[in-house]
C-alpha cells in the first residue's frame, strides 16, 4: 500500500461537546456504513455509552475517501473517550495518530477536558486540527471560542475549522483538511514486522482479539509472530479491518491499523502496549509502548450469593482484557465474605466497570463505599500502601499516614468563579493559578486531597455553577495529613465493609451524617439496631432503628392485668436474646451512602 494515501487521526475533545456525532457524519460521507444500518452514536457499541451519552472505549474505523485532489485515500479514525477517568484510553489513541481534530464546543467554549486533550496531543507531538462543532446552535459564539483556541494554540484564524456535526455542515471541509494537513504515516515495508497493541476484547467462540498499528514490516495469516514483553509465540489465524464492521484482509502492511486473531485463548497473555513481531525475523527493539495507568480509587466487589465467586472471577478476568485500567485481587472480608478489591482510574470508571459486570455477565454485585491508596509509615519503620480502611493498623502503631494528591484544573465562568474558590478551600485544597481566558471565563487551578473529590465534590461543583463548570486533575504526590479510621457500629458489631480513613476534622460531621442516612436505609428488625459511629473506641455519632412490635397481648380478652405484664416481660427477654444472637441484613444502598453523604450533617 502506498503510506502518502493513509491517514491515521484521532477525534479528542471534552465530554459532550460532539465528538461521535462528527465521527457519524463521517461515516456517513464516506458511505462506510449503509444507510437503513445507520444509527446515532454508532461507533459506540455498548449500551452504557448509548444511555449515558459517553463514549468510554476508543473505537475505530477504517474508512475509503476520495478527496478533492481526484486520489483515493484511507482514513483510519479512532473516536475517543471525553471524560477524565478514561484519558488512558486517549493517550493509547494518540500513540497510534500521526494528527487529531480537537473538538470545541462554539457555545460553551474551551472545558478542562479540553485542555487535558490538547497538552496529550502537544506531548505526543502530533498535528492539531481545531474545530469548531455545534455553530447552528443560537448560543453559539464562534468568534469568542476562536481567539480562547488560537491561545490555547497559537493557531491563525483561518486554520480553524467551523462545522455543524448533527447538521453536516463543515464535515468536508474538515475531511479536506485531514488529507492535506495531517502526516501520512512512517513505516519501512521491508522492515521486520513491528506492531503496536493499541486494544484487545474477547470474543468467546474465537478467544482474544487483537486491535493494532502496524509501524513497519508486514503481517499475514500463517505467520509466526512473539509478543516481545511476554515472549509468547502464536500463529495468525485471521487478520483484517474494521470498517467499522470487521472485514477480512490478505494482510496488513506499515502505517495500517487493523486486526488479527491467533486462537489466543489464555486471556493474560496479552498486555495492551506490547510489541508484536515475527519469530523468525524479529524487530531489533520494542515500541516505546504506553505508561502503566495507576488505580485512583479502590473499593471491594462481592457477590450478592454465597456461590458467585467465581463467576465474578471468570467475568473479571474477561473484562480486564478489554479494560486494563482497573486492577483486582481477592480479599475477605467479615460481613460480606469472599470477594475482590478492585481499583479504578475514577468513580464513573468504577461505576460503567460495575454495571458492565452486571449486563454483560449477568451478576449481582455488591460494591462496598469506595476509598483511595494512603500511604503508612509505622512506628518501625515501614511504609505500607493501604487501599482498604481494614488494613489500617492500630493507631499505637502509626507514625504517620500520607494521602494522595491531584492537581485540579476548574474552568468555570467568572460569575460562578467565589463558589467554585469557596468549594475548594472546603475540600481542604490549595490555590496554584487563577487566570482568565477571556471576560466570562477563568481557569482556576488547585491542589486537593483525592478523598476529598470523591465525596459529592463533583456534584456540588456543578450545583455552583449551574452545570457550567468542568473539572479535570491528574495524580500528583502523597502528603502527610492527619487522617483517622472511623468505623460504623451495628449493635456493637463493627461491619468492615463500611469504615473509611478521613481527616480528623470531618470525622464527626462526616459521623453524623453517616449514621442518620444509615438510620434511614437500614429496615427495622424484630429487635432494636443500635447505629454507632466511632474513631478508636471513642463513639463520635448514635442513631437507633425503632424495632417492630407484635401485638402479644392481642389474644387477651380480660382477666388480671398481670397476664399482660406477664406477656410483655416475655417478649422484652425474647428481644434482648434476638438482639444477641441475631444478625443485621445491611441492603446495597448502606454501602453507597456513604458517596451521597454532605459534610455538613445528614441529609
Amino acid at each position: 500500500m502506498n503510506l502518502s494515501l493513509v491517514r491515521n487521526f484521532s477525534i479528542i475533545a471534552h465530554i459532550d461537546h460532539g465528538k461521535s456525532t462528527l465521527a457519524d457524519r463521517m461515516l456517513e460521507l464516506t458511505q462506510s456504513v449503509a444507510a437503513r444500518q445507520m444509527m446515532d452514536q454508532y461507533l459506540d457499541s455498548m449500551d452504557i455509552e448509548r444511555e449515558r451519552g459517553i463514549t468510554i472505549k476508543a473505537q475505530t474505523a477504517r474508512m475509503a475517501y476520495r478527496a478533492g485532489d481526484g486520489r483515493d485515500y484511507i482514513l483510519n479514525l479512532i473516536d475517543t473517550p471525553g471524560h477524565v477517568d478514561f484519558t488512558y484510553e486517549v493517550s493509547r489513541s494518540l500513540a497510534a495518530c500521526e494528527g487529531v481534530l480537537l473538538v470545541v464546543d462554539a457555545a460553551q467554549g474551551i472545558q478542562a477536558q479540553t485542555l487535558a486533550n490538547a497538552y496529550l496531543a502537544l506531548g505526543a507531538d502530533l498535528t492539531i486540527l481545531p474545530v469548531l462543532n455545534k455553530i447552528d446552535l443560537p448560543t453559539a459564539d464562534p468568534d469568542r471560542v476562536s481567539h480562547q483556541v488560537m491561545d490555547l494554540l497559537g493557531a491563525d484564524k483561518d486554520e480553524i475549522l467551523l462545522a455543524s456535526a448533527k447538521e453536516g455542515t463543515g464535515v468536508p471541509e474538515v475531511m479536506e483538511a485531514i488529507i492535506r494537513r495531517i502526516q501520512p504515516p512512517r513505516g519501512d515495508p521491508s522492515a521486520p514486522l513491528k506492531a503496536l497493541i493499541v486494544d484487545c476484547w474477547f470474543d468467546s467462540y474465537r478467544g482474544a482479539v487483537i486491535l493494532m498499528r502496524m509501524i513497519d514490516g508486514e503481517l499475514r495469516v500463517g505467520m509466526n509472530i512473539e509478543m516481545m514483553a511476554t515472549g509468547l509465540c502464536y500463529e495468525v489465524h485471521e487478520v483484517g479491518v474494521l470498517t467499522p464492521a470487521p472485514r477480512r484482509a490478505e494482510a496488513l502492511g506499515a502505517g495500517e491499523v487493523g486486526y488479527l486473531m491467533a486462537g489466543i485463548k489464555q486471556i493474560g497473555d496479552i498486555k495492551v502496549g506490547d510489541t508484536v513481531t515475527e519469530v523468525r525475523r524479529p524487530a531489533a527493539s520494542p515500541f516505546r509502548g504506553y505508561k502503566e495507568p495507576k488505580p485512583m480509587v479502590f473499593c471491594g466487589l462481592y457477590p450478592v450469593e454465597g456461590t458467585g465467586y467465581e463467576s465474578i472471577k471468570a467475568a473479571l478476568e474477561k473484562l480486564h482484557l478489554n479494560d486494563t485500567a482497573f486492577t483486582y485481587e481477592a480479599e475477605t472480608s467479615v460481613a460480606l465474605g469472599f470477594g475482590f478489591r478492585c481499583g479504578f482510574l475514577g468513580l464513573l470508571h468504577m461505576d460503567v466497570i460495575r454495571e458492565r459486570l452486571e449486563r454483560e455477565y449477568d451478576l449481582t454485585l455488591l460494591t462496598t463505599s469506595p476509598t483511595v491508596a494512603f500511604r503508612v509509615t509505622s512506628t518501625d519503620g515501614r511504609v505500607t500502601s493501604v487501599d482498604n480502611p481494614t488494613k489500617l493498623p492500630p493507631a499505637g502503631r502509626i507514625e504517620r499516614i500520607e494521602e494522595p494528591y491531584v492537581h485540579g484544573s476548574i474552568v468555570v465562568p467568572s460569575e460562578y468563579l467565589g463558589g467554585v474558590i469557596k468549594l475548594c478551600q472546603e475540600k481542604r485544597g490549595s490555590q496554584k493559578r487563577l487566570e482568565y481566558l477571556d471576560a466570562q471565563l477563568a481557569v482556576l487551578e488547585y491542589e486537593l486531597p483525592l478523598a476529598e473529590i470523591l465525596f459529592d465534590f463533583y456534584d456540588r461543583l456543578k450545583s455552583l455553577s449551574r452545570g457550567y463548570a468542568s473539572f479535570d486533575y491528574e495524580p500528583m504526590d502523597f502528603r502527610p495529613s492527619d487522617l483517622v479510621k472511623l468505623d460504623v457500629l451495628l449493635n456493637g458489631e463493627a461491619v468492615d465493609a463500611l469504615s473509611l480513613i478521613i481527616h480528623k476534622e470531618k470525622a464527626y460531621s462526616h459521623g453524623r451524617a453517616l449514621v442518620g442516612k444509615m438510620r434511614d436505609i437500614i429496615p427495622r428488625q424484630l429487635f432494636e439496631v443500635v447505629i454507632q459511629a466511632a474513631v478508636g473506641s471513642r463513639v463520635i455519632a448514635r442513631e437507633s432503628v425503632k424495632p417492630l412490635r407484635k401485638q402479644v397481648t392481642a389474644k387477651l380478652y380480660g382477666g388480671d392485668v398481670t397476664r399482660k405484664r406477664k406477656l410483655l416481660e416475655k417478649q422484652k427477654a425474647g428481644k434482648k436474646r434476638m438482639k444477641r444472637v441475631g444478625r443485621v441484613e445491611v441492603p446495597q444502598e448502606a454501602f453507597m451512602a456513604v458517596l451521597s453523604v454532605g459534610q455538613g450533617g445528614p441529609d
